[in-house]
């Protein structure tokens, strides 16, 4: 059985040139001859930044790059079409689909309505910082391009729970609508962090969530997506997505596999989110990002043995997305915690081989950050390769030294010449005796990061392995080297002219 392993195919700062729907269809094939099952791509509905819009300032979730609103017809992305041929392209390459699916907020309404509201503070939303005001908020969404096409539904005021921008003051602040509170059941950072952005959107409202649940029908019918990694999960009231998800599926007929974004470093919060929605999904474990960051930005002083301690992977790896860097981490942006470029062979090596968790790939680390002038990770196509080729059977971890850890894989019957170790320092390096599987007694393991380094494998299936400092090393049989090499260096040929650096 292939290892799951998923491509977020989009970084923050692509080009807005509308070509990148075709891009990822062309990649289609290589995506799937790397052995990535599931990729990832960015929100497909139209913005309130229209073309510059990423896709998370949500204007209509029916227009998929159809309508002329927002000053566009297409999205950043390309047109709906061009969306609907590049899904097809990735699944007629047996890799499945996951849609970014944002309910959170929505942005760039297109009308203002007079409504009675009163502030809450800005770092405690359960204080109210005023009385009773009427202001002029943009909460009227009449989606004049689309005319009514697919859905007539017309949100206002009632929709919302509440917004940042009085029209008529000229004044950005919280403000909460009369009548309406922030929903209990959400993150207790700042008080009550319902409120995120736009006006925002009220999932205690029947209708609100009917409409959520109408256009997951039509989006799953007319894209046929397999999965959804689901945005801003701490800002909407806990419940909502269970009961979704129930929905969809139930409707779909399908297991769609879904991926949370709950973003905070404390495993503790991604696991009561977990319990209470039942475990109907999987989350990003922000834990071990942070660990990762932590760790390469600790000048070689970190302990390696608690790299996983406190981590989602750890604790509840069936649910467990094990990431390195995301479009919200990059330079420059709200959440920025770029992991420093020397230690991304490490944490790639750590959860790509690994057999806990499923692994997700950054575009940015795998195809570089222009803009950023940030150049791709060096062998990561190799790494990719080896948990494609290589990683298999059981895992023994050797996290007992402060500086050099790691572990093995001991293969499988049903993928010849499979096996791995893997050995990671963020200090001087150093040489750990590891036991492999005693069938591999007499081969050569080489290290596809740097192919000087060998060992071979002693009678008993173990072997002396050896890491430079600062570094990753993963050994494989020395036959499998040559495969892992050409599977990278294929992936890389058929991507280059899509996605260049």
């Amino acid at each position: 059985m292939k290892n799951r392993m998923i491509l977020q195919s989009f970084e923050w700062y692509l080009s807005n040139d509308g070509t990148f729907w075709k891009r990822v269809e062309g990649a289609a094939p290589s995506f799937s001859s790397i052995g990535f099952t599931s990729v990832w791509l960015p929100p497909a509905f139209k913005g309130a930044g229209g073309i510059n819009d990423v896709g998370y300032g949500v204007y209509d979730l029916y227009d998929l790059g159809e309508f002329d609103q927002k000053g566009t017809i297409r999205t950043k992305y390309g047109t709906k079409d061009e969306y609907l041929r590049a899904v097809k392209a990735v699944e007629d390459n047996g890799v499945r689909v996951l849609a970014d699916i944002v309910f959170n907020q929505k942005m760039g309404a297109d009308e203002t309505e007079e409504v009675q509201a009163v502030e809450d503070a800005g770092n405690n939303r359960n204080e109210q910082i005023s009385g009773d005001e009427t202001i002029t908020a943009w909460t009227k969404f009449t989606f004049p391009g689309r005319k009514g096409k697919y859905d007539p539904f017309i949100w206002d005021h009632t929709c919302f729970d509440g917004t940042d921008w009085d029209e008529k003051g000229h004044r950005n602040s919280i403000y909460r609508f009369d009548g309406k509170n922030w929903d209990c059941d959400v993150s207790t950072e700042n008080g009550n962090y319902d409120y995120l952005m736009g006006c925002d959107l009220d999932f205690q409202e029947p209708k609100v969530v009917e409409e959520l649940k109408k256009w997951g029908r039509w989006y799953l019918d007319l894209t046929g997506a397999d999965g959804v990694r689901l945005d801003a999960l701490k800002h909407i009231r806990f419940t909502f997505f269970e009961e979704w998800l129930k929905d969809m599926r139930a409707y779909t007929g399908r297991d769609l596999f879904a991926i949370g974004e709950y973003w905070n470093p404390d495993v503790n919060a991604l696991t009561h989110y977990l319990d209470v929605n039942h475990n109907c999904l999987s989350l990003f474990d922000a834990a071990l990002h942070f660990r990762f960051y932590n760790a390469s930005n600790s000048g070689g002083y970190f302990d390696m043995r608690t790299l996983y301690d406190s981590t989602l992977v750890q604790v509840r790896e069936d649910n467990a997305i094990t990431f390195v860097d995301n479009h919200d981490t990059e330079p420059q942006q709200a959440l920025q915690s770029f992991i420093p470029a020397w230690f991304k062979p490490i944490a790639y090596a750590l959860i790509l081989e690994s057999a806990h968790g499923i692994p997700c790939v950054f575009y940015g680390d795998l195809f570089g950050i222009r803009q950023e002038n940030i150049a791709p990770v060096k062998d990561l196509a190799r790494l990719m390769a080896a948990r494609t080729l290589a990683a298999y059977g059981s895992e023994t971890d050797y996290f007992d030294h402060e500086d050099v850890v790691g572990f093995t894989r001991s293969g499988s019957t049903e993928n010849p010449d499979s096996g791995v170790a893997v050995l990671v320092s963020d200090g001087p390096g150093g040489c750990r005796h590891m036991m492999v599987n005693e069938a591999m007694k007499g081969k050569q393991f080489i290290n596809i990061l740097d192919e000087n380094l060998s060992v071979c494998i002693n009678e008993d299936g173990s072997g002396d392995f050896t890491v430079n400092g600062g570094s990753a090393a993963v050994y494989v049989e020395a036959h499998m080297l040559d495969e892992i090499k050409k599977m990278a260096a294929a992936f890389e040929q058929g991507t280059q002219p899509y996605f260049p650096w």
